[in-house]
């Protein structure tokens, strides 16, 4: 069995240092956007992917992963909207957006770590495509909530499907780093 833990970890030390690199470039400048707007940017990263994944001309030269590090990073700043509320001006110094990423990520982690165990890391056997489809859908059920104002009858609520869209992120970029290694030798 592979050690899904340790690349979990490498996954995020890679996302959480490129959302560093842009706090420093940017400031929190993302802390005014409410969730719908979150959503959008995480919809617009996902389609490209799906197109990606189903188009064989490509007119912009980037490839599925730093789309997928824009789903994880966006579903950061989600869930510390959801957590601090939405700022009229940037509000946050590095250290503290730098605590509220790693407790958020604890928190995914700790989900990703729980399901695993009930599944039987079943997502080994997905396809990428397979886990960008369940990220859409995640996406499509979280605007469906944000449209009728955060209410649901028996569903989770925004901030489970955040991290499960995180978790699926995650899954797929170690699928990728998989098959890159495996074409290496």
């Amino acid at each position: 069995m592979k050690d899904t833990s340790a690349q979990y970890d490498a996954v995020v030390a890679e996302c959480r240092s490129l959302f560093l690199k842009k706090m420093k470039d940017y400031g929190c400048a993302w802390r005014i956007l409410r969730l719908p707007s979150l959503t959008d940017q995480i919809f617009i990263k996902a389609q490209r992917i799906r197109g990606l994944q189903e188009n064989e001309v490509r007119k912009v030269d980037e490839g599925e992963v730093p789309e997928f590090i824009g789903i994880i990073n966006y579903s950061v700043m989600a869930l510390i909207q959801l957590e601090k509320g939405v700022a009229e001006q940037p509000d946050l110094n590095e250290e503290e957006v730098s605590e509220l990423y790693d407790r958020t990520i604890a928190r995914t982690k700790a989900l990703m770590e729980n399901k695993n165990h009930d599944y039987g890391e079943a997502w080994r056997e997905m396809r990428v495509s397979s886990l960008t489809d369940l990220i859409l859908q995640k996406l499509l059920r979280i605007k469906t909530i944000e449209n009728n104002k955060g209410k649901t009858l028996v569903s989770e609520g925004i901030g489970a499907n955040y991290e499960d869209m995180i978790n699926y992120a995650v899954f797929a970029l170690i699928h990728i780093h998989e098959n890159s290694e495996l074409s290496k030798t």
